[in-house]
């Protein structure tokens, strides 16, 4: 009897902790999103544990949980005396894409970025690259990693594969200098169109240490293919944004017939000229 009683203790004990951190976690998420977003700026102080835990219908001990992780992350700091102030400051306005306007504006979008170039090699051709550039198993791609920031601050993750024929007209270094479609360009690739899937995906550990994010983070996911005028694959692109500081928009406008009207993706030339806060959509395509 006391053996089971002791059992039913332990159990209750998991699940009232495991209760607790779900919770803390809940805490965590709505203050930390405040936080990010620059609802609660730089230097603001937060509330006492007290009045979190009663806006929260929480306890002290999971306010606690949960401001203890936020001062892990370095977003806030907490001192005995002076009490819990914001030390985040807010990264410069988020990167805004357009995704109606794919090619256009390409490389002058690349030139208002930083890149920094993780890897570059060239690799068995295989995968997803392989079909999508319909490249065969005897053939090489051109592979590379690069990161691209704004203000300092990370905001994707692009991995890239490109034909061996057009691979070998640059090298590492110019890629890390110069847009990637701008060097297709230059060694003769006619562009014509694109096609791409927008998705959800979660930082893998390689990705979250190059994003400055925590491993399974939730990321915007791209993938896209590039093609020439006679609709061969000259570019594969798999890449990754941090969600905080990218974002996709595009225009609509209404179309079709009275008893058939639907929404349509507004022509770039029709277009009302971007607010200046924004970046055109084209980084999306780098």
């Amino acid at each position: 009897m006391g053996l089971r009683l002791g059992r039913r203790y332990a159990w209750s004990s998991v699940v009232a902790d495991r209760l607790q951190e779900a919770k803390a976690r809940q805490v965590y998420l709505v203050l930390r999103d405040r936080i990010i977003s620059g609802a609660v700026g730089f230097g603001a102080r937060l509330p006492n544990e007290n009045d979190l835990a009663q806006a929260h219908g929480v306890s002290r001990v999971t306010v606690r949980r949960a401001l203890g992780e936020l001062q892990r992350e370095h977003l806030i700091e907490r001192r005995r005396s002076a009490g819990t102030h914001v030390v985040f400051r807010a990264p410069p306005a988020r990167i805004i894409a357009d995704i109606s306007g794919v090619l256009a504006n390409l490389a002058d979008m690349g030139r208002s970025t930083r890149v920094k170039l993780l890897s570059f090699s060239y690799v068995q051709a295989s995968g997803p690259a392989a079909e999508a550039l319909g490249a065969g198993d005897h053939e090489l791609l051109q592979r590379s990693v690069r990161v691209r920031s704004v203000g300092g601050l990370p905001f994707s993750y692009l991995l890239a594969h490109v034909p061996e024929r057009i691979g070998v007209t640059f090298n590492g270094k110019e890629l890390a200098d110069r847009p990637l479609l701008e060097l297709l360009e230059r060694s003769g690739v006619k562009v014509e169109r694109a096609t791409q899937r927008i998705s959800a995906g979660l930082a893998a550990p390689d990705v979250a240490r190059a994003l400055d994010v925590k491993t399974g983070s939730p990321l915007i996911e791209l993938v896209r293919t590039v093609y020439d005028r006679d609709g061969r694959g000259v570019e594969h692109l798999h890449a990754l944004y941090r969600p905080d500081r990218y974002s996709l928009e595009f225009d609509l406008v209404r179309s079709g017939g009275t008893s058939k009207r639907s929404w349509s993706a507004l022509s770039p030339a029709l277009r009302k000229p971007t607010r200046k806060s924004k970046s055109p959509a084209d980084i999306a395509f780098i």
